[in-house]
């Protein structure tokens, strides 16, 4: 949803990211900043700055940075709009009102979440005390869950009748169709009735804490062993993980997520010490899946059940874990285990010790096809040229290392693997095209944004109402980077709202990349920056700023035109009398503007 740049000015406006960051974090005041521990990465030594007057926090050991939205954001593991109703409660500011189409899909929504809440606590309560539910509770003693941990996790169980939970939202006034949306009852020709019946219900929450989906287990060995909700106005299947606003909360320590297949699984490992565990909610991994965990960590675990299908699920789940750049290593249970058996029947200590000796996922791709390799009958050079065309597959700063192990593998020499490089790649033996070779023109990669940009764009945030003075004198082409661009434009366009630092927080409000990029402008200690005693000292170095890039423009356009003047000559051809005139006039205009850069006639 998007928030009303207002609101998000009275946001920033209302709140002191210092005092706001100091419930967290101790901080202690070292010049114009507060310093103190990061709450993001481990450190012993004081890296994390807030700079109280600008409305920014900074990292200079993670790297972390951006506004009091971004540190909730951070912090709480939310999306923006979460932290913004977060701020805006906490600050007593009432976000803008919403469309009637708005409103009634919100409504829609929350009022699913709270038929979710009042079904969770009444199979809750099922389990706990109902004489009908002694089978679940035995079925949950066997498993070695804990009543701790049946409580944590709100387990329950959804009693055999029809119409238990249908009276419970009944009794409650609850919408049995807004229920039947929920996926809670179905709607039969008699009237609505329950979904789950006979079941261990295991409640799946959101991020940020409501319960979106249920998975029912079956106690007696029907099939299926699991129904899942499907897909809901609150719940889409094969993009949550299960546990996952646990686990999110749990990676100060290990900076890792464990991923397992069952929810079981997952209760097991949180209850013997891993809350960095998280489930795959029933289906297949998928992309998205993937994509969520690369929000919260980058190394990831993958632990599943050691079987054919495991592997395979596993092999999979690499793929798209590595597309989304996540380091994933691949933890080993013995054969015919799963996690919750494993740290069942062998401790914490056991499993901690699985994750020490988990393979990266490199090395666990090529075990599984150096097994496939060696399971066919082909001759040496065939495996060779096949081993070879793996090991292209990865990173090129990989081949040496990963071909010597591969090559120990399939009982080769690492010279067979390299001798058939030739036969690897396919565009050895591509028809030749006439005429020779081509030439290809090696073009160098794009310089760094100069430094002269980052100058002048931190120095007009300096003084933000600046923009409204030289937005009209400054081109948007005079950022090459593009992310400098974008911040320059929108501030421009913005250039009348502009006063103090929370307007330019605001103005950039709906690009939150734009407003990370601003706390990197504050990547050096202030005191090594340029100070200025006023404004007309600052709108005096601007001006410098102008003149210094006025004189790159010039001697853009003279090296054109100098490269122009040469390759005609070069080639024999005649050249036009005004580009040489052109070219001292300019070399007139550079030497000019050098001299009144350094203040000399």
């Amino acid at each position: 949803m998007r928030i009303d740049q207002g609101a998000i000015r009275e946001i920033l406006a209302r709140t002191d990211i210092g005092g706001f960051i100091g419930n967290y974090v101790a901080l202690r005041k070292r010049g114009n900043d507060l310093v103190g521990l990061c709450p993001f990465h481990g450190e012993k030594t004081p890296s994390f700055h807030v700079h109280p007057d600008r409305g920014f926090f900074k990292c200079f050991g993670c790297g972390v940075g951006g506004d009091v939205f971004k540190f909730v954001q951070q912090l709480e593991n939310v999306s923006f709009p979460e932290a913004a109703r977060i701020l805006a409660k906490r600050a007593g500011v009432e976000l803008e009102p919403e469309s009637p189409g708005t409103a009634r899909i919100r409504s829609e929504k929350e009022a699913i979440y709270a038929a979710n809440e009042l079904a969770a606590a009444f199979f809750h309560r099922t389990l706990k005390l109902a004489p009908e539910a002694e089978a679940a509770r035995a079925y949950v003693t066997h498993r070695g869950i804990s009543e701790g941990t049946v409580d944590s996790f709100k387990l329950g169980y959804a009693p055999s009748q029809w119409e238990g939970l249908v009276r419970e939202l009944e009794a409650h006034g609850f919408d049995l169709s807004l229920a039947a949306k929920a996926g809670l009852v179905k709607e039969g020709q008699r009237g609505f009735y329950d979904f789950y019946r006979g079941r261990l219900m295991i409640p799946t929450h959101a991020t940020t804490g409501e319960v979106v989906a249920f998975g029912g287990r079956a106690l007696d060995g029907s099939e299926p062993k699991y129904i899942n909700t499907s897909a809901t106005p609150v719940y889409v299947k094969g993009r949550g993980l299960f546990a996952l606003e646990r686990a999110r909360r749990n990676l100060a320590g290990s900076g890792a997520l464990i991923v397992v297949e069952g929810y079981l699984d997952c209760i097991a490992l949180h209850q013997a010490g891993f809350p960095n565990a998280v489930a795959s909610l029933g289906t297949a991994f998928t992309p998205e899946q993937a994509a969520e965990l690369r929000k919260y960590a980058e190394r990831i675990f993958v632990c599943f059940d050691a079987d054919a299908a495991g592997g395979a699920a596993t092999a999979k789940s690499i793929d798209l874990l590595v597309a989304v750049g996540c380091s994933a290593r691949i933890v080993q249970l013995p054969a015919g285990e799963d996690p919750d058996s494993f740290v069942r029947a062998r401790g914490r200590a056991a499993f901690a010790e699985l994750l020490e000796a988990a393979l990266p996922w490199i090395e666990f791709k090529l075990d599984r096809a150096a097994d496939a390799i060696r399971s066919r009958f082909v001759a040496p050079s065939r495996v060779a040229s096949e081993a070879e065309t793996l090991v292209r597959s990865l990173p090129m700063a990989e081949w040496d290392r990963w071909r010597v192990y591969l090559a120990s593998r399939l009982g080769l020499a690492a010279d067979d693997l390299r001798r058939s490089r030739f036969i690897a790649d396919p565009a050895n033996f591509a028809p030749r095209r006439a005429g020779g070779a081509t030439l290809a023109r090696h073009v160098a990669p794009a310089a760094a944004p100069p430094g002269i940009e980052r100058d002048l764009l931190a120095t007009l945030l300096d003084e933000p109402a600046l923009f409204g003075e030289y937005a009209d004198r400054i081109p948007a082409a005079t950022f090459k980077e593009e992310r400098y661009a974008r911040i320059f434009t929108a501030l421009s366009a913005a250039k009348a709202q502009l006063s103090v630092a929370y307007d330019v927080l605001a103005a950039l409000s709906d690009d939150r990349e734009a407003v990370e990029t601003l706390a990197s402008l504050q990547a050096v200690e202030r005191s090594s920056k340029v100070r200025f005693v006023d404004g007309e000292s600052r709108r005096l170095h601007v001006e410098r700023i102008l003149e210094s890039l006025d004189v790159a423009e010039l001697e853009r356009r003279e090296r054109d035109l100098s490269a122009n003047i040469d390759r005609l000559f070069e080639a024999g051809l005649p050249i036009p009398p005004g580009e040489i005139e052109e070219q001292k006039r300019l070399l007139a205009a550079i030497e000019a503007s050098r001299r009144k850069l350094l203040g000399t006639k």
